[in-house]
């Protein structure tokens, strides 16, 4: 399996802003129109020098109103200014989240199951909410900060020489000293900011453990061992968090102690000066205005670095999924093939398979052949491959060695989608989503006709239960299938899978919490369907495949059994352990 990761760094956070393209306008607008509110803002500490020196200082009430008037004029022009490029900016960091996610969920599809195991269900939610969040708002802070606040700082300092070149000297020394502190913290943060997703990845997978697992916490009792270990979990992200939290805390009470000095320097040299005549009081006035704006934007500038700190390390996170590649390469078959009347419809030719990350094979040598229209059982102990072979089938993962034909064409040589329109796949968990009946229904067959549904849930014995139901096909299923019983839920899948009229159907032992008769009217029902399709059941329970064509017998990934019931009781211990086991060694046969 190829995995490739990301390289650490900023870099991989561009590759994102691709998602900005179609928020071009908006992306250039956000930033200019701050730049026209710093610009109104710079000519703010002016305009209060000429009110002090020419109206208060003469006592000319004319220019102080005057003064007061562009004041307001400057205010109004800069909120205005303010407020169209947050409009700007938020619509371009929304609509930049929303093609991200949309993007990411389906990369995320296109993987293939060996992925999503080595990259784990939690950490891609994960990445899915909190970390594209993230970043969204720093392109979001970035458009409307990125330009303002280092044009602030540096267009009041060119300011302040135009007042007086002496007293801006001291602009000349704060402004550097300000951008150490504020970028030093930032290279320090950034990669903890990493560890602190990290370990939000392992707070969220203990969450949703517990949540989904929460009837099982409590048959055994095992509340406080469960809470003990969240509070790890927990206390070790407090803890990192709090140490950023610290670090970055330093930001302020360093910028102020710098900030402030400078001003009691500025307001030092100022006093002589205007003692001597060289600068008047206005100009003073406006001078520590252009420090205090400084000191604010500084303050913005650092905020801006956290928060575009943290969006880095989620953006690279983010990348990371992007970066990953599925194992699986789409074939150029198209379509079904006929299969001549002596030919296997499904063949395993000595197939060997090993999970990605794991040293050991979890099938061993498969081989068998399955003919067209056959009812095939595969059957053994928990862990002996049963679900790895029917994966093989749909191809949800590849085979490490030999190959799975079916119609005698190599599985990895049809295209993806056409292989699994072939196939009905019931899998062990019954998976519903919040819906109608109908609407969960034509999942596996979006043109099917009502019709065409009922006659699938007679067949999957759920006809009965969903008439039933008030609103029969419109019956509102809620997240989870949590107003249906654990049968009603098996029997709904197995009725999805049949609406798609399947050449191939797998039931993954799907049938565990059907009562027998409903089990044997299930399977008689399947076997009486016009278009005959080929079955496999994987179970293990012996009476779900005693009349199958032929049994497949598994043992830790190997077979060691082959062959229909009356001959697999006669010759294969395995079976006969398990058949035994659950009717008893007086019993020679079933019928």
């Amino acid at each position: 399996m190829k995995v490739r990761y990301v390289k650490k760094g900023e870099d991989e956070m561009k590759k994102l802003l691709v998602y900005l393209k179609e928020y071009k306008k908006e992306s250039l607008f956000a930033p200019l129109f701050k730049m026209l509110e710093a610009i109104f803002e710079l000519f703010v500490p002016l305009v209060m020098a000429a009110m002090i020196d020419k109206g208060i200082v003469q006592k000319d009430m004319t220019m102080v109103m005057k003064m007061g008037g562009v004041l307001i004029v400057l205010a109004v022009v800069g909120l205005t200014a303010s407020i169209t490029a947050q409009f700007f900016a938020a619509k371009a960091a929304t609509g930049f989240g929303t093609k991200l996610r949309h993007a990411l969920f389906k990369h995320i599809q296109s993987l293939s199951f060996a992925e999503m195991d080595t990259i784990g269900n939690n950490t891609l939610i994960t990445r899915m909410t909190s970390d594209i969040n993230q970043v969204q708002s720093g392109v979001n802070m970035t458009l409307r900060l990125f330009l303002r606040s280092p044009f602030i700082v540096f267009g009041a300092m060119i300011m302040a020489f135009t007042v007086d070149v002496k007293a801006a000297l001291v602009f000349v020394v704060a402004i550097p000293l300000l951008s150490i502190v504020v970028f030093g913290i930032m290279l320090i943060n950034m990669p903890l900011y990493k560890k602190v997703q990290g370990a939000l990845d392992a707070v969220l997978g203990k969450t949703r453990e517990n949540l989904t697992g929460a009837r099982v916490i409590r048959a055994f009792n095992m509340e406080q061992e469960e809470i003990t270990d969240f509070e790890k979990k927990n206390e070790l992200l407090t803890n990192m968090q709090k140490l950023v939290g610290r670090i970055a805390g330093l930001t302020n009470p360093i910028t102020y102690i710098i900030v402030n000095g400078s001003l009691v320097v500025i307001i030092w040299v100022g006093a002589l000066r205007v003692e001597s005549g060289i600068l008047t009081q206005g100009m003073v006035v406006a001078l520590v205005n252009y420090m205090l704006q400084i000191l604010v934007e500084l303050i913005k500038l650092a905020n801006l670095i956290v928060t575009m700190t943290k969006a880095a390390a989620s953006g690279n996170r983010i990348q990371s999924v992007f970066e990953m590649t599925s194992s699986l390469k789409d074939g150029s078959i198209e379509g079904s093939k006929e299969v001549a009347q002596n030919e296997p419809f499904i063949a395993f030719d000595h197939v060997s398979f090993t999970y990605a990350g794991s040293s050991e094979k979890a099938l061993e040598d498969i081989d068998f052949s399955v003919a067209k229209g056959e009812v095939i059982g595969i059957i053994g102990g928990t862990g002996s491959g049963k679900s790895s072979i029917i994966n093989l089938i749909s191809r949800y993962y590849d085979v490490t060695e030999g190959k799975v034909c079916i119609s005698g064409v190599n599985v990895a040589d049809y295209k993806l989608k056409d292989l699994r329109k072939r196939v009905g796949m019931v899998m062990q968990k019954a998976v519903l989503f919040k819906g109608t009946v109908r609407e969960n229904l034509k999942w596996g067959n979006s043109e099917a006709t009502d019709e065409e549904i009922w006659e699938a849930l007679a067949i999957a014995q759920a006809d009965g239960f969903v008439k039933e139901k008030e609103g029969g096909l419109d019956f509102v299923i809620e997240q989870g299938g949590k107003n249906l019983s654990g049968g009603q839920k098996q029997r709904l899948t197995i009725a999805r899978a049949l609406v798609r009229k399947p050449e191939i159907l797998i039931l993954d032992d799907s049938a565990s919490a059907l009562d027998f008769a409903t089990d044997a009217a299930l399977r008689k029902a399947i076997q009486e369907m016009k278009q005959k399709p080929t079955v496999l059941i994987v179970s293990q329970r012996a009476a779900s495949m005693m009349h199958a064509s032929q049994i497949i017998v598994l043992e830790d990934g190997k077979m060691v059994g082959h062959g229909n019931h009356e001959t697999l009781l006669k010759d294969c211990e395995v079976y006969q352990e398990i058949y035994y086991s659950q009717y008893g060694k007086e019993v020679k046969s079933h019928e």
